[in-house]
């Protein structure tokens, strides 16, 4: 079976959320910062596993523009200034799929981290941690 490729997409701004539905019948509504945190980009994924990189600060971070990729992705251009990583079709309904046990994933280890979502929060704990 073919991997179902998108039928709509459309980025909320007001609830901060990408609506993508598929041809399988699947619609996923996926938060902006769910995004951001789990972007396919060397930057948060690193090359290779155990090379992950913990996403601080990203609440409320939005999506400005987003641009196609061939006929397989798109990228997405973020309010902090992250512009980098395809998000294959592939990619983007395996996060529909999974969001709610990788995003309880992301808070475990946010948790586990002390860090935090805020983002002044995250940027006060860089520059303490930075200090000592």
């Amino acid at each position: 079976m073919a991997m179902p490729t998108p039928t709509d997409i459309k980025l909320h701004q007001a609830s901060k959320k990408l609506e993508i539905a598929f041809t399988d019948g699947a619609r996923f509504e996926l938060p902006f910062e769910f995004l951001r945190v789990y972007s396919p980009s060397a930057e948060v994924r690193g090359h290779g596993p155990g090379q992950e990189v913990l996403q601080t600060g990203k609440k409320g971070v939005i999506i400005n523009a987003a641009e196609p990729v061939g006929l397989y992705g798109i990228n997405f251009f973020f309010s902090d200034g992250h512009d980098t990583g395809i998000y294959s079709w592939e990619y983007l309904y395996d996060l529909g799929v999974n969001h709610d046990a990788m995003w309880a994933e992301y808070l475990k280890r946010m948790e586990a981290a002390k860090a935090s979502r805020d983002p002044g929060i995250a940027a006060m704990f860089d520059r303490k941690v930075l200090q000592k």
